[in-house]
């Protein structure tokens, strides 16, 4: 039952999410591409979580910067993939109210600390390439979790606000979220109260995440190009390209469809091209992220190799 009628009131229970597609004929491909590719993002995140904790060589703030984004990648590809997995094969597309409110809370978490996790990570290459001898005085292990301790606690307050605005608002008689997991943009739509001061928030706070996080990987990088074209040794350039190119291919992909989705007039926005957007950075960059930044790492490779080697010298 989605509604339930008290005294002077109706109470909202439960949503309908639309889902991915409303075509029978493709709901068994999607649920077998997308199950795929949730379980590699799983064990491609786990998997990087628990070789940087184990190895004593990956113990760099490099590494550190990447075990918390597989950490954030791991949160928000669960926050989604589950619940929008058992929706294509039960299609049963409803969820509660409350675990509607707590999916978005923690997707609006994960997804704004990604983005300060990327600008630290920026950062932590801009101090590597261009002041290695004082590397390991600047990004002190002090520093490493200031660096990732603010943008949690700053995305969980942020997250709070929104997620209790939406929700201690006015929802109208139509609770058919047209999409496949709980955001702020169509749950809006549903509400009967004037959105014009949560749509104000969502927009503010959307252009500073983006445009602050992004500000801080591009001076970083032009100070890395800068320092990079100064080198007289073409194996060193190479080796400070090789580690910046699967950064900016990331951060190329999840804020262009961040800016598409969040930093524009809410007359363009169409929710179809929407869902299409949100499939890339609530499922596709999770599962590339471990693969771009640490599978084709030869630090990672030879972690890999040694645990591989001690577990075969564990008697049987």
């Amino acid at each position: 039952m989605a509604w339930t009628n008290q005294p002077n009131q109706t109470v909202l229970t439960e949503l309908i999410l639309m889902g991915i597609t409303d075509q029978p004929e493709l709901q068994a491909p999607f649920f077998g591409l997308f199950l795929i590719i949730y379980v590699i993002s799983v064990m491609g995140n786990l998997g990087m979580i628990i070789l940087t904790n184990v190895d004593s060589r990956l113990q760099t703030p490099m590494y550190f910067f990447l075990r918390h984004l597989a950490f954030i990648d791991l949160g928000y590809s669960t926050a989604v993939g589950p619940k929008m997995l058992v929706n294509i094969i039960t299609d049963q597309n409803t969820i509660p109210y409350i675990w509607c409110a707590t999916q978005l809370a923690f997707f609006i978490l994960f997804i704004i600390s990604e983005l300060f996790i990327l600008s630290a990570m920026a950062y932590d290459r801009y101090v590597a390439i261009c002041h290695p001898l004082l590397y390991t005085v600047v990004m002190s292990q002090k520093v490493c979790w200031v660096m990732v301790a603010v943008p949690y606690v700053y995305s969980a307050f942020l997250s709070l606000i929104i997620t209790i605005r939406i929700f201690m608002s006015s929802f109208c008689d139509n609770n058919v979220i047209r999409h496949f997991y709980c955001d702020n943009l169509p749950l809006l739509t549903l509400l009967c109260s004037s959105t014009r001061d949560i749509e104000l928030i969502i927009l503010i706070f959307s252009a500073f995440n983006l445009v602050s996080s992004l500000l801080i990987v591009l001076v970083s990088y032009t100070l890395i190009l800068l320092a990079i074209l100064r080198m007289n040794s073409a194996e060193g350039r190479h080796k400070a390209f090789s580690t910046c190119g699967s950064h900016l291919t990331v951060v190329v992909i999840l804020y262009a469809t961040l800016f598409f989705m969040y930093v524009q007039p809410k007359s363009s926005h169409s929710f179809d091209t929407d869902k299409i957007a949100s499939v890339f950075y609530t499922l596709i960059i999770p599962m590339l992220n471990p693969m771009i930044y640490s599978l084709r790492n030869k630090e990672v490779k030879g972690a890999l190799h040694r645990i591989w080697k001690n577990l075969h010298k564990l008697p049987m």
